[in-house]
């Protein structure tokens, strides 16, 4: 089937719908980011890109920490208003109904209804074009109990993650596998029966 070529764009998707944090638990900042990921397992790495016209980008330059809290399908509406609303005219935690909780080793708030949050320490920051990008490490994660089984296993697939691709939300589908089914071994099943 022929494909039809366009000039280059950000169209990697989808990504994470996350909620931001940044400042401190008494003066809390949020936006929505789609622009962040994973870029080292050990340290763990990942990074924010943040235009410079934000609100947000002084409070996480000056302060060198931010969280990316995980948002889920229920979240859509709070997360749209944060992405589009600037916290210099409104309180965005009040107009949105999400709750402050203090994080473990960073000064930047974690947000409660989110399901996962990681308190993040930038390394570097480096202005690109349009956006600056945070790279940060990874310093702590905050993960609500309520999807941690008796093993101590996440289960991120009963949080109800939401996604966003190409200026749209979607809620995360059903689980297809995990990492490495593809090639594992059948276990083989002893007859018992004799």
């Amino acid at each position: 089937m022929p494909k039809q070529f366009w000039k280059g764009s950000a169209l990697l998707a989808p990504v994470p719908a996350a909620l931001v944090t940044c400042g401190t638990p008494d003066k809390p900042n949020v936006l929505t980011i789609g622009w962040t990921g994973i870029v080292c397992t050990r340290p763990p790495m990942t990074y924010i890109s943040v235009r410079p016209e934000r609100y947000s980008h002084d409070i996480i330059r000056d302060s060198g920490e931010f969280v990316i809290n995980l948002t889920t399908s229920g979240m859509v509406r709070a997360t749209d208003l944060c992405g589009v609303k600037s916290g210099r005219d409104i309180d965005k935690f009040a107009a949105c109904g999400l709750h402050v909780l203090p994080a473990h080793e960073v000064g930047a708030p974690i947000i409660e209804e989110c399901p996962v949050s990681l308190e993040c320490r930038v390394t570097e920051s480096k202005l690109l074009g349009s956006h600056t990008m945070f790279l940060a490490e990874i310093v702590g994660i905050d993960a609500d109990e309520r999807y941690i089984d008796s093993k101590g296993k996440l289960n991120l697939q009963q949080c109800g993650l939401a996604a966003y691709a190409h200026g749209e939300y979607f809620a995360l589908g059903r689980k297809l596998g995990d990492f490495g089914f593809s090639v594992r071994k059948k276990k083989k099943h002893r007859n018992t029966s004799k």
